[in-house]
């Protein structure tokens, strides 16, 4: 019975023993994991998220106010000649069918000082072509139709007014952003020759304001390209527009002569 009972706490410390045993190198793991925390936090940054405008602001700083300012201005008045030119183009926008119907019923019932009225009721380039047309009806459907060509040129030419300054932009923008490289590059050069010597620290400064100015570039020339894009797509779905109503038109007129 002793022998039994000492065999058991033998056995007993012995487990106990080796339970310490375990939790010592976990011990010493979680602390060296506390201890690496710090290390982490230091490699990260102060770990707080930084605000949008903060960041753009830091580095618009950083890659000199004087490049980066004009950037920011190519940005500027191409984005404002781009809204412009949507706007225009929206307000161009008739239902060319609705018109052509309204035209036809005029010129059946009131005859063509009836159609002039429709038309000057009317906004957009479609209703500006037909007016050309009527004031000319008296003098046959051939020079009509020589009218609606010529007058749909005039209103093609308004439409892509200040197409050729967005384009100027987004070719500046990113030849900009290049020249503040070249610069930036030749501050590199120049810190390295007065310091004497290659290291991390000299040519930091010079190489991230030749980066920054040429993102800043490209992206102002992308979001540019966006909108002229698009501008030209609106463009020639009222061209197109134009072209088939301006057709019907002089169906229209054809088909008033006769009677």
């Amino acid at each position: 019975m002793f022998l039994a009972v000492a065999s058991l706490m033998a056995f007993s410390a012995n487990i106990a023993s080796a339970q310490e045993e375990n939790a010592a190198p976990a011990a010493t793991e979680q602390v060296a994991e506390d201890d690496a925390e710090p290390v982490v936090d230091l490699f990260a940054g102060s770990g707080e998220e930084v605000p949008l405008h903060q960041a753009l602001k830091t580095k618009f700083i950083e890659g000199g106010a004087g490049f980066m300012s004009l950037i920011i201005i190519c940005l500027i008045l191409g984005m404002a000649l781009a809204i412009e030119r949507i706007l225009y183009l929206a307000f161009s926008k008739t239902n060319t069918t609705k018109l052509l119907d309204a035209v036809e019923a005029a010129l059946a019932e009131g005859g063509i000082e009836k159609a002039k009225e429709v038309c000057r009721n009317t906004r957009g380039p479609v209703a500006s072509i037909f007016y050309q047309g009527l004031l000319r009806a008296d003098q046959g459907v051939d020079v009509v139709e020589k009218t609606i060509v010529s007058y749909g040129g005039v209103q093609m030419s308004q439409m892509e007014n200040g197409l050729s300054w967005i384009g100027l932009f987004i070719s500046i923008a990113p030849s900009l952003g290049f020249l503040g490289t070249v610069i930036g590059m030749i501050q590199a050069f120049d810190a390295i020759q007065a310091a004497g010597d290659i290291s991390p620290n000299v040519v930091a400064g010079g190489m991230k304001v030749a980066l920054i100015t040429t993102v800043g570039g490209l992206i102002v020339a992308m979001i540019l390209q966006i909108f002229y894009n698009y501008i030209i797509a609106k463009i020639d779905a009222l061209s197109i527009d134009m072209e088939d109503s301006s057709i019907r038109f002089v169906d229209t007129m054809v088909k008033y002569n006769k009677k």
